[in-house]
């Protein structure tokens, strides 16, 4: 199976000969944009319609029920990332529908991943942090990318998304990622699989991820963490580093504190 991943940073767009009569009608948009996200249930409603009805006209093909192209609830969320743009909706569902089919992930399940989850490189937590999210947690010096077959990495990575957001409390829209970068060396790096599981989020799960943190990364990480930054564009800020202890303070109580932060 054949992986094509939605990379939003790779093309560069030339300057009009004319934009700087465009300034204007640019900053106009972006108002109507920021008050387009808070439209009302009648005027979302409206749109989320619009979306579907498109969808259904010019993309057949795609599956229907949850997370396909007639689930409201999903073209909501994507109405909300693209504010309220049908067409960039459409044209982002499309693609986000379309992977969720080649890739399977309707299909996977506990067993489908059992054999690289006992590696115990990645899990959901059984707690919610204190904001109330659900927690990914990434063992980095467990992951071995040259031995372990990248697509079961991947399987697991998406696995575990959805298990998380499955998780997701009511009134809550973000999971929190942790990654334990404590034991990390050269024979753990990944660059690749850093921007796949970013570019997945920025694609397939918009504005799902509120945080991650990179605890306790040691001086060999400063170098991947260089190189992968710019690639991340926009989602290097939703990462926070910090050590061992902060993650206890600030985000789980003594009852819910994962089992390896507590040493």
């Amino acid at each position: 199976m054949e992986l094509r991943l939605c990379n939003p940073f790779r093309h560069i767009i030339p300057l009009p000969s004319n934009y700087s009569n465009q300034i204007t009608s640019s900053s106009q948009a972006r108002s109507l944009s920021v008050r387009s996200s808070h439209l009302g249930p009648n005027e979302s409603r409206k749109l989320v319609l619009e979306v579907k009805e498109k969808l259904e006209k010019d993309h057949q093909s795609l599956p229907v029920g949850k997370n396909g192209r007639d689930d409201e609830d999903f073209i909501l969320w994507f109405l909300k990332d693209r504010k309220f743009s049908v067409q960039e909706s459409v044209e982002k569902l499309h693609k986000a529908i379309k992977w969720r089919q080649e890739f399977g992930v309707s299909e996977l399940s506990q067993d489908s991943v059992k054999n690289i989850a006992e590696t115990g490189k990645a899990y959901v937590h059984d707690f919610l942090d204190v904001n109330g999210r659900p927690v990914l947690i990434v063992d980095a010096a467990k992951h071995f990318p040259a031995v372990h077959d990248p697509a079961e990495n991947e399987k697991l990575c998406v696995f575990l998304i959805e298990k998380a957001l499955s998780a997701l409390p009511e009134g809550r829209e973000e999971i929190l990622g942790i990654f334990d970068l404590r034991g990390f060396g050269t024979e753990n790096s990944d660059l690749k699989f850093i921007t796949f599981l970013f570019d997945v989020f920025y694609c397939y799960y918009p504005k799902r991820l509120g945080q991650v943190l990179f605890v306790d990364a040691p001086f060999i990480f400063k170098p991947i963490w260089q190189l992968a930054k710019p690639l991340l564009k926009s989602y290097a800020s939703v990462v926070r580093f910090c050590s061992v202890e902060t993650v206890r303070k600030e985000y789980f109580t003594e009852a819910t504190l994962p089992a390896k932060f507590r040493d």
